[in-house]
């Protein structure tokens, strides 16, 4: 099997980041806590939790110790709880994910209604959602009807969403009613350069693989684009989800990773595919 890797995959910055500041933080310290999985990954979150990191999912679970804020950032509201209790602070915080906190809070204060294009759920908007009044979340064009007339709107977006759904939702918002836009692009760069990576690879082999989280939002974003190019796509957490099957009558297959799938994860699934005989009975 003739295995080709996108040019751009795998940890981002701010995931290598996060990683390396968990390994420290646990070599120094015990009883250390994530507020939620620190990354999208069952499998890094599993050789973390070996190492001693506890994940919960609300600031009460936590009795005492040290409290790692996860790369997609905690709300000022969950900040303001663990300083109340006490508990020592290892923000993990993507850069980016700080920056748009920031963006969104200054929105606010300039009399802008908040307006973040993306999941609702996603912890990252979540957190966001923390740091200004009334936020509106709209994930599609069917959620523009949340949007309030005739006043301020201060667009942001989901760092790990599309330039084109950013594109076409913005496109939709600037039909709606309102005295005034103003429009930042939140949209992480390394997001977009796996994206293009992407596409690119699936359009040239014959089956694809995109690896990562099932929750990761940008692992998903990249299966997403892969399968309108390429329907034989399929995201995996790993190569134990793999089933053969899928590899009969394959020769090419393209490989790609979300940006919190570790390289060993990368590593392994390329040489089982590049060792599979397709051939074989």
């Amino acid at each position: 099997m003739k295995v080709t890797i996108a040019q751009k995959c795998g940890f981002c910055p701010g995931v290598r980041n996060a990683i390396r500041m968990a390994k420290e933080i646990l070599a120094e310290q015990e009883n250390v806590y994530s507020l939620g999985p620190i990354i999208h990954n069952k499998d890094v979150v599993d050789r973390l939790a070996k190492a001693g990191l506890k994940t919960v999912s609300t600031v009460e679970e936590i009795p005492s110790g040290t409290v790692l804020i996860r790369s997609h950032g905690a709300s000022p509201d969950q900040i303001a709880r663990i300083e109340e209790k006490g508990l020592n602070i290892v923000d993990a915080t993507c850069v980016l994910v700080k920056s748009v906190q920031r963006i969104a809070r200054q929105l606010d204060n300039d009399g802008y209604k908040v307006v973040i294009i993306g999941d609702s759920n996603h912890p990252e908007i979540r957190a966001v959602v923390g740091c200004a009044k009334d936020v509106v979340v709209v994930a599609d064009q069917a959620d523009l009807h949340k949007l309030p007339k005739y006043t301020k709107l201060g667009i942001i977006c989901q760092t790990t969403q599309t330039p084109e759904h950013f594109q076409k939702m913005l496109s939709a918002i600037t039909a709606s009613n309102f005295t005034e836009l103003r429009i930042i692009n939140t949209l992480c760069r390394e997001a977009i350069k796996r994206q293009a990576s992407a596409v690119e690879l699936c359009k040239n082999v014959n089956i694809m693989f995109v690896l990562g989280g099932l929750e990761s939002a940008n692992t998903c974003k990249l299966a997403e684009l892969c399968k309108i190019y390429n329907s034989q796509t399929f995201h995996l957490q790993n190569w134990n989800e793999l089933d053969t099957i899928w590899l009969r009558g394959n020769n090419t297959a393209g490989v790609t990773a979300g940006a919190s799938t570790p390289e060993w994860i990368i590593d392994e699934f390329v040489k089982n595919l590049q060792d599979f005989d397709n051939t074989a009975e």
